[in-house]
């Protein structure tokens, strides 16, 4: 087994690891690190959770000492440069790099979007080794002639696919081009799609592709399931989840900011320690609260996809999908929270209706089976609380027993109740106290069938609606479940496969000229949109990809800003026209 130490790296990068508890590299970081500290050109496709960060860093770090071990002075120009797709991942590996920098004497920064530029302006002319920032927000400085890429000495691009993904290329192309031509340039990445590709064919210089035998999309060390819920059942089967597993530290998945303030406003309220994280959050407000959640100062994390690159925490035990992701890399990003540096993890995700697809997709996509677990009844909860206190009461008659109470027992002696009485009574105070009442939901019922449900729903869906119209005893009341069985009138006009549910209220549904035969995909669209758009976060709703053409949701205020500022814009390379769905 290799050691830090027989990779290359000098004693004080070594001491800063050990510092960290890391004794061992991972593969990845075995197989990168060398071929780093040899000026090579880099591609790695590491999954997240697998150490890839370190894998760069410590070089990167190593290397610059090397080339110079002053200190730097004002106006130097960056010599190094990564580049990432969130804020949240560029302050995590900002944070590593000053980790393992601490015993030397390069200068670093981090600089993205959502705050002030003129502070981050001021800190670069007190000159910079190590640079780490968002492609806007460093165009943004280069344009402003605040930041020179001249003198960039290496270049990482740190989830090359999700920046290109959400729409960065034409940014990242420029940025490229800025820099000097004999720059080392390090591809890392959860996936080498067509596009990465590309971007390393065009600016890579003969790099060493690192690949690590028996690589998989997911960690093997996390344990997969889903679970068939209702939309209105979610919350009471969370619950349940997490009074019979107990995580230390979880994350619950979200696809919009308003199921996220709906879940946490929900936990809260019965009671559980959650706090939220999502795009209408303040840059300051989104640090606080992932330092708390890091330090173990509450429990639940509640997130949209915000989170899922950016939040680097060892001790997340699970991840909850409380919506299915519409992407499945996505899903691999988001259970890539859990079950890192070797631990074990479990990955959770609910579905109903029309999710078992979305589901079926992501089997596809990561080459494993999730398999499907029956929801804990309240009984078995119930069970499990009792087990809980009687473990507790256990260890603390194991310790010195206080005797402030035993006056009260003995008066209750003198009463005539017996010790087992007294007993059972406390413990039942105790449960009262400490355990959550929980509600029956429809997936309790002995007679509760999910394949039988999914074959009604789709009898209605072909027109055969004449009984059972409102679905089972819920009625009316079960209007949360309406959209998971698709907008009928879009699958019979269209013969759509992809969209999501109905369009909600507030919505507007723009044509796309663009489709599948121009290999679009939802994340080209969200990035156009949000990028080039400039529209609010959550702005996107539904994306109904067809051969020729798309169909999306967006929130009717921005719609006629979007097709303003989008008149002009390519997608995928091509020209195309956006307008109001004609046919909607």
């Amino acid at each position: 087994m290799k050691n830090f130490s027989d990779l290359g790296l000098c004693a004080e990068l070594v001491r800063a690891v050990s510092d960290k508890g890391y004794d061992t590299p991972s593969p990845i970081q075995a197989d990168a690190i060398p071929a780093v500290l040899k000026r090579r050109d880099v591609i790695a496709a590491a999954q997240t959770g697998t150490g890839k960060t370190a894998g760069f860093t410590l070089p990167m770090i190593q290397i610059l000492s090397e080339l110079d071990s002053e200190k730097p002075r004002r106006n130097r120009p960056v010599r190094a440069l990564i580049l990432t797709p969130t804020r949240e991942l560029a302050a995590q590996v900002h944070e590593s790099i000053r980790t393992y920098g601490v015993h030397t004497r390069l200068k670093s920064m981090v600089v993205f979007g959502g705050v002030k530029i003129n502070p981050q302006i001021r800190q670069l002319r007190d000159g910079v080794d190590i640079l780490v920032a968002t492609p806007g927000r460093l165009l943004d400085l280069c344009q402003q002639k605040a930041c020179r890429l001249d003198e960039v000495h290496m270049l990482v691009l740190d989830e090359a696919d999700r920046m290109l993904d959400m729409g960065f290329r034409e940014d990242m192309e420029d940025l490229l081009g800025a820099m000097k031509s004999d720059h080392q340039t390090l591809f890392f990445s959860a996936t080498m799609n067509k596009q990465v590709q590309k971007l390393i064919q065009k600016f890579g210089n003969d790099p060493q592709e690192i690949s690590i035998k028996g690589q998989t999309k997911t960690v093997s060390t996390v344990t997969q399931s889903y679970y068939e819920v209702r939309n209105r059942s979610k919350v009471e089967v969370l619950t349940r989840l997490l009074d019979m597993d107990s995580p230390r530290l979880a994350v619950i998945f979200c696809n919009t900011k308003r199921s996220v303030d709906e879940c946490t406003d929900a936990l809260t309220a019965r009671g559980y320690a959650a706090d939220k994280l999502h795009g209408d959050i303040g840059q300051q407000a989104r640090e606080r609260t992932t330092r708390r959640f890091r330090e173990g100062k509450f429990d639940l994390l509640i997130a949209t996809d915000v989170a899922a690159r950016g939040l680097d925490i060892d001790d997340v035990e699970a991840v909850f999908n409380y919506d299915i992701p519409q992407d499945p890399e996505d899903y691999v990003h988001r259970i890539g929270r859990t079950g890192r540096a070797g631990r074990e993890g479990r990955a959770v995700s609910f579905v109903f209706g029309r999710d078992i697809y979305r589901l079926q997709s992501i089997e596809r996509y990561t080459k494993q089976k999730i398999t499907r677990s029956k929801i804990p009844t309240q009984e078995e909860v119930e069970g499990k609380r009792a087990d809980q206190l009687f473990e507790l009461v256990q260890a603390r008659l194991e310790k010195e027993v206080s005797r402030s109470y035993r006056h009260y027992i003995d008066r209750l002696l003198d009463q005539g109740h017996t010790a087992t009485d007294i007993a059972s009574s406390v413990f039942e105070l105790l449960r009262e106290s400490l355990g959550r009442e929980g509600e029956e939901i429809i997936e309790d019922r002995p007679d509760y069938n999910p394949n039988k449900d999914r074959g009604a729903r789709r009898s209605r869906e072909k027109g055969d609606d004449r009984r059972g119209s409102r679905g089972e005893r819920g009625g009316r009341g079960d209007r949360g479940d309406r959209g998971d069985r698709g907008d009928r009138g879009d699958r019979g006009r269209r013969g759509d496969k992809q969209g999501q549910g109905k369009k909600e209220a507030g919505m507007a549904t723009l044509f796309v000229s663009l489709g599948k035969a121009a290999g679009v995909r939802p994340s080209d669209l969200l990035g156009m949109f949000y990028r080039e758009g400039k529209i609010p976060d959550n702005s996107v709703g539904r994306i109904q990809l067809f051969d020729r053409h798309s169909l999306v949701d967006v929130d009717e205020k921005v719609a006629n800003k979007l097709c303003d500022a989008l008149s002009d814009s390519k997608l995928r390379n091509q020209r195309f026209r956006i307008g109001p769905d004609r046919m909607g």
